[in-house]
């Protein structure tokens, strides 16, 4: 699957984008705030990553944006029985607006998808990724809870949010690619 939004493309993943990947996530202010990525985060991560099943109703994509390349990632994730939204940016894209339209795209293919809800969180130190989710159409729940950071090795405490489908418009258009 395939997205393309005002000035973002997201794809899935291939073999062939792990040295991109690396490179783009390379920094330790992305990784730490990450609950599922390795520090230090190497080509052998990234193929990994690259090489991790799509799940139909869970899928995870790279951002690219046109002209560039990668610059980040964005997906869907299970958190227990919920679904869970996750995005990175690589630092020299931070500050332009791109995590918050790959969270709307991912908000918009949740509901074609079916679901009716979302959650997402940030690590208190990440206020940032907080202003992403408000900004996408989340909500604080009122609750902090451990999470495992495993690039941080240790838990750490997540601001929790949620976006129930249902109660929100459709943030943008967006169209499928071929």
């Amino acid at each position: 699957m395939f997205m393309r939004t005002e000035r973002l493309f997201l794809r899935p993943a291939w073999s062939e984008d792990a040295p991109a990947i690396a490179r783009a996530i390379a920094a330790p202010e992305i990784v730490r705030n990450l609950a599922r990525a390795p520090w230090p985060y190497g080509l052998a991560e990234a193929e990994q990553f690259v090489a991790l099943p799509q799940d139909r109703k869970a899928p995870h994509f790279l951002v690219q944006l046109p002209g560039e390349g990668v610059i980040g990632s964005a997906g869907f994730g299970r958190q227990g029985e919920d679904v869970e939204i996750g995005y990175w940016i690589a630092r020299e894209h931070w500050g332009q607006g791109y995590a918050t339209e790959a969270a709307r795209a991912l908000i918009d293919l949740a509901r074609m998808i079916g679901h009716r809800r979302l959650v997402a969180g940030h690590f208190v130190d990440n206020p940032a990724s907080g202003r992403v989710l408000h900004k996408a159409g989340f909500v604080p729940t009122g609750t902090v809870a451990m999470r495992h950071s495993l690039a941080r090795g240790e838990d750490a405490p997540l601001v929790e949010f949620a976006c129930e489908l249902e109660d929100q418009p459709a943030p943008f258009e967006w169209r499928r690619a071929a």
